[in-house]
């Protein structure tokens, strides 16, 4: 591993698959998207910060999620301006603006109009891009 140009996390696809798991090299390496509501962040409420499941970047905290009813973890915005990458994708024949690790380059869903939201954007996650981090201490002080 080393770090490449512009700070970009850069790995062998070997070095990729011996330090991720079997279904996070499908998504976040092989641009794969996991099963609605039976994923692992879908249906999360508690209070914490979201990082890229690759790398350890920070994405989402969890004052941005909120539920779309599409059955994946949605955000209204990242956690920074620099956090995640967008690009457009063609696949299948359909235009969709894909969301990358901005640290990694690791596909971790996709983002769209969602005119519900203050930001005017769903961020719709996959769960296996990401690794949940816990604040009890907020959790404690939102109860009071």
């Amino acid at each position: 591993m080393y770090t490449g140009s512009r700070g970009r996390i850069v790995r062998s696809v070997e070095e990729w698959r011996e330090s991720l798991t079997a279904d996070q090299f499908r998504i976040l390496r092989q641009n794969g998207t996991e099963r609605p509501f039976v994923n692992q962040y879908w249906n999360n409420h508690d209070i914490g910060t979201y990082a890229c499941a690759g790398c350890g970047n920070e994405l989402f905290l969890s004052e941005n999620q909120f539920d779309s009813g599409t059955g994946w973890p949605c955000f209204s915005s990242p956690c920074g301006g620099d956090s995640v990458e967008t690009s457009l994708e063609v696949r299948f024949g359909r235009r969709r603006i894909a969301v990358s690790c901005a640290h990694c380059g690791g596909h971790l869903g996709h983002v769209c109009d969602d005119s519900s939201q203050m930001t005017g954007l769903r961020y719709c996650i996959n769960s296996g891009a990401m690794t949940f981090f816990p604040n009890r201490k907020l959790k404690k002080l939102k109860r009071k």
